[in-house]
């Protein structure tokens, strides 16, 4: 599916950067018997129901005419949220600083979920800082997902 959400990000990503928005990430997932084509968007000033009305009707017809993706899915453009989950590098980056979540595939010193503050990243070690270890070391391979936390 990841060849999908590159094709698809390669086509729209001149399309949204016009509009005024940031693509954040394209996902591609079958859900029961149905496919969806997410299309995450961002900008500074946040995203309303408006915003993603118009990326969708802007971009409808660039996914029609190139017609790359076979199956019938369900375009759903929308925001990444407050909470959102950390994919990329560029994710990371902007997020050094914040509190993340980190939840693993396989346990770590007896736990497979860790809230920190991240430090640092390279291509394969994350770097939190704890309640308990002011430098925890992560392995990317290991992790399955990271997000945001924003605390209300």
């Amino acid at each position: 599916m990841a060849k999908i959400e590159n094709i698809v990000e390669n086509l729209i990503h001149e399309k949204i950067l016009e509009l005024g928005y940031e693509l954040y990430d394209v996902e591609y997932v079958k859900e029961g018997k149905d496919y969806f084509l997410r299309v995450y968007i961002d900008n500074s000033s946040g995203i309303t129901l408006d915003d993603c009305e118009l990326v969708s009707n802007n971009i409808t017809d660039i996914l029609d005419a190139e017609d790359y993706i076979k199956d019938q899915y369900f375009l759903e453009v929308s925001s990444p949220g407050i909470e959102r989950i950390l994919k990329k590098d560029k994710h990371l980056e902007s997020n050094i600083g914040n509190q993340v979540q980190i939840k693993l595939f396989n346990s770590m010193n007896g736990s497979k979920t860790y809230i920190g503050i991240l430090k640092q990243f390279n291509s394969e070690i994350i770097l939190i800082s704890t309640q308990e270890n002011e430098d925890e070391k992560i392995e990317r391979k290991n992790i399955a997902q990271i997000k945001t936390i924003y605390n209300w």
